[in-house]
């Protein structure tokens, strides 16, 4: 049995090594690259795995720890800042699109009114992982049908909550299905009030004395235990195991340890999430298709033009330019990994045939193999507004300078730069430090800055500047390395005790880099020479000659270096 598992394993592993990065260099994007990968190893292709229930039980901790992630990501502030395309834009869609798809679904089929209550609002969803990835990979998130597509999709998020307390709920014959909705929609509330309850006076305290221990594994281990005994104490109660997920991605949404958890979460995201679009890839019966490909590619075409027909006014009436509105309709014309997970849900709760079930997947996997070419066009249409180059070459808004290490330098490079008005992010791996700072309303956040994963999670690819304060210069050294060779492009200044390792970070790849005991000698040398001159412009021009002496010697030491092991090599 273990063999049979391991062998699985394999196959799954070779065939997602060999279709996605192929997928990826087409353009196609990696979520079609799972698809088929699970397509051609499972029943409908090659069957080399014949156990795609047990598989796809375990893809589902992959949804989980998306969903878990999407919470995080869903802070209050965040959510505020853009409520207007959020709550106003993001609402209407989801509203009419899922409407109108009900009720075509009522009153063309035969299905119940149950069942196609469920599948007009799942097939309003988009895919929030596949166009957030599209375009971060154009660089357009920040363009004007960027910030219109993210607002929709933030909202589409949230919906995701009440439609997966709604499933368990539409299985109960007993109910009406405004009883159903109801009670939904009070389970949602009823999850906000334990998040604010639970996160700020319970799960804060408990993460800040397991930091304490400074214990990598410890911390991953709660990160885990949290995820999962939510995602089971839902499902306890009658619930899905992704709500309980949601429920504990909100309580972190707020706290300073969020970076962290994202962190040690992430490895085990990505490869779950992958194995879930597997599992709906294996799950996915091709002959369905074939039996009927005009009407799998009717329904198709029918999805997009209701989604593109709703949005793209919608978007007009809350300010977007014809051509951006047109490419935020195109780019959520599809349906996406949310609609898959409540189908699933639907369909081990008994509320729609194995035969509606497939022809639901067929559909949403040919959406997203079609979403690069929407995607393409959507480009297109953008680039070509009159202010086309303002849209496409526009540079986002200038992100936060990250302080990798918050200390006493840290803390008055910090003070400095809200007294500039210049907006930072810092990030400490001292708990105690950290709870200190966020009671004094600083923007600091818990975390190990030497890892990648927490970098990317503070936004370090969109910095236009890092500056590493940490007092450990081995641990300075390590930061400074990450970062040069996971972000050549970011701006590295750091600070070093001495000229030696000025110079060494320097040649790790920091831009500039400060010698503490100079400044402080600077420092006395100034009252020195104030008091034998009196004259301050003097003294700065000495002092300064000195600095650039000082640091000229130190760039002139590691470009000898650097020339000498060159010609050695």
């Amino acid at each position: 049995m273990v063999a049979t598992y391991l062998l699985d394993i394999v196959f799954l592993l070779t065939a997602a090594v060999i279709a996605v990065p192929l997928f990826r260099a087409l353009g196609l994007g990696i979520v079609p690259g799972f698809l088929v990968a699970g397509i051609l190893v499972g029943p409908s292709g090659l069957g080399l795995i014949d156990n795609t229930r047990e598989i796809r039980q375990l893809a589902e901790l992959g949804v989980v720890l998306l969903l878990f992630v999407i919470g995080i990501e869903l802070k209050p502030a965040r959510l505020w800042l853009m409520r207007r395309h959020v709550f106003g834009l993001g609402s209407l869609q989801v509203v009419v699109t899922g409407g109108l798809i009900t009720a075509a679904i009522y009153l063309l089929t035969e299905l119940p009114f149950r069942t196609a209550v469920i599948i007009g609002p799942a097939l309003a969803l988009s895919s929030t992982a596949f166009v957030l990835q599209l375009l971060a990979e154009k660089r357009m998130l920040h363009s004007e049908h960027g910030r219109g597509s993210l607002s929709v999709l933030l909202l589409q998020d949230l919906a995701v909550v009440p439609l997966l307390a709604l499933v368990p709920l539409l299985a109960i014959p007993e109910l009406t299905i405004g009883t159903d909705i109801a009670i939904a929609l009070a389970e949602t509330l009823g999850i906000l009030l334990v998040v604010i309850v639970g996160g700020r006076y319970l799960l804060q305290p408990i993460m800040h004395r397991i930091a304490r221990t400074k214990s990598r594994e410890t911390f991953t281990a709660f990160t885990v235990l949290l995820v999962l005994g939510s995602a089971l104490l839902t499902e306890h109660l009658g619930l899905s195991m992704a709500m309980g997920a949601f429920i504990a991605g909100l309580l972190i949404a707020d706290s300073p340890f969020r970076h962290e958890v994202i962190a040690e979460i992430e490895p085990f995201r990505g490869l779950l999430l992958g194995l879930f679009f597997m599992s709906m890839g294996m799950a996915l019966d091709v002959d369905v298709f074939l039996a009927n490909p005009l009407l799998s590619l009717g329904l198709l075409l029918s999805l997009l033009a209701i989604k593109f027909a709703v949005l793209w006014p919608l978007a007009l009436a809350f300010g977007f330019d014809r051509r951006p509105g047109a490419a935020v309709a195109l780019l959520l014309a599809q349906s996406g990994e949310f609609g898959l997970v409540i189908f699933a849900y639907a369909f081990q709760s008994e509320l729609m045939a194995a035969g509606v079930f497939q022809q639901l997947l067929v559909i949403i996997v040919l959406s997203m193999l079609i979403t690069p070419v929407l995607a393409s066009v959507a480009h297109r249409l953008a680039a070509r507004r009159s202010d086309a180059v303002d849209d496409v070459h526009e540079s986002p808004p200038p992100a936060p300078v990250v302080l990798a290490g918050y200390g006493r330098v840290g803390q008055r490079i910090g003070r400095i730069l809200k007294s500039a008005d210049v907006p930072y992010v810092a990030v400490d791996i001292d708990s105690s430090l950290v709870l200190r700072g966020r009671e004094m309303e600083h923007p600091l956040y818990y975390g190990d800055v030497s890892r990648p994963d927490v970098l990317r999670s503070v936004g370090v690819a969109d910095a236009q500047l890092v500056i590493v304060t940490l007092d450990d210069f081995e641990a300075a050294e390590k930061v400074v390395r990450t970062l040069h060779g996971e972000y050549p492009d970011v701006a590295i200044l750091a600070r070093g005790h001495s000229a030696r390792q000025c110079r060494r970070l320097v040649e790790l790849g920091a831009k500039f880099a400060v010698a503490e005991n100079l400044e402080a000698s600077v420092d006395l040398a100034r009252e020195v020479l104030m008091k034998k001159f009196g004259d301050p412009g003097r003294t700065e021009a000495l002092l300064n000659a000195y600095r650039r002496e000082y640091y000229r010697h130190i760039d002139t030491e590691a470009e000898d270096e650097a020339k000498s092991a060159k010609s050695q090599s």
